[in-house]
């Protein structure tokens, strides 16, 4: 089990740090077009053609099959060896609403990733579905497909409310992956704890704010 959860929270921290990347990158969709399609286009760019980025990238999908595959499985053996009733243990008061529902909180941000791939992802990089211009620089205008989609009201809405069940994912995760990973020390928790939940606040309103703003821009 030690092995398992260790797994969980090391690619649980692998992929904290990759979001506060991609919201970096995010935020340039809040500057002026003039200079925000350049930018976004050119950061893609450099993204999609560096050696290190890309082996970086590999590791990123690994992480995120490895994170759900493991967190599936500690979920499953947690339910197939629960036999004592939560009537008795009194579960609402010795664990976060956030902590008993991982498992749910989990296929939502799966869900969310799978849609945000197929529209972003399988798109641009692997060339599936409607083929993606040119700006004027010559490269490839990422930046003109995130604007078309953060004009549909239907996938702003859907990526914005998701980042709901992410921020509450992002809090209970992050702070309890030092614990899975051996970290014990009280005081240092509490700290843990709070920088958790800061984090998981600025990645949730930050990711959830960014399709709206563009949308009414």
């Amino acid at each position: 089990m030690f092995f398992r959860k260790s797994v969980v929270a090391t690619t649980g921290l692998f992929l904290c740090i990759f979001l506060i990347v991609h919201l970096s990158a995010n935020s340039l969709l809040l500057l002026p077009e003039s200079i925000a399609r350049s930018l976004y286009n050119s950061y893609s760019t450099t993204l999609r053609e560096s050696t290190l980025i890309n082996v970086v990238g590999y590791i990123l999908y690994l992480s995120i099959i490895l994170h759900v595959v493991y967190a599936a499985i500690i979920t499953y053996k947690n339910r197939k060896t629960r036999s004592v009733s939560y009537a008795v243990n009194h579960k609402s008061e010795n664990s976060s609403w956030a902590s008993q529902n991982m498992g749910f909180l989990g296929v939502l941000v799966l869900v969310f990733i799978v849609v945000h791939m197929a529209n972003f992802w399988a798109r641009i990089k692997l060339g599936i579905g409607e083929s993606v211009g040119l700006d004027t620089d010559g490269y490839v205008d990422v930046y003109q497909v995130t604007y078309d989609l953060f004009h549909n009201v239907y996938y702003v809405l859907f990526y914005s409310i998701l980042m709901i069940p992410l921020g509450f994912h992002l809090f209970h995760g992050l702070k309890s992956a030092f614990k899975s990973l051996g970290f014990y020390h009280k005081k240092g928790l509490r700290i843990l704890a709070k920088i958790s939940l800061v984090y998981a606040a600025v990645m949730a309103i930050g990711f959830g704010i960014i399709p709206l703003i563009v949308y009414f821009k």
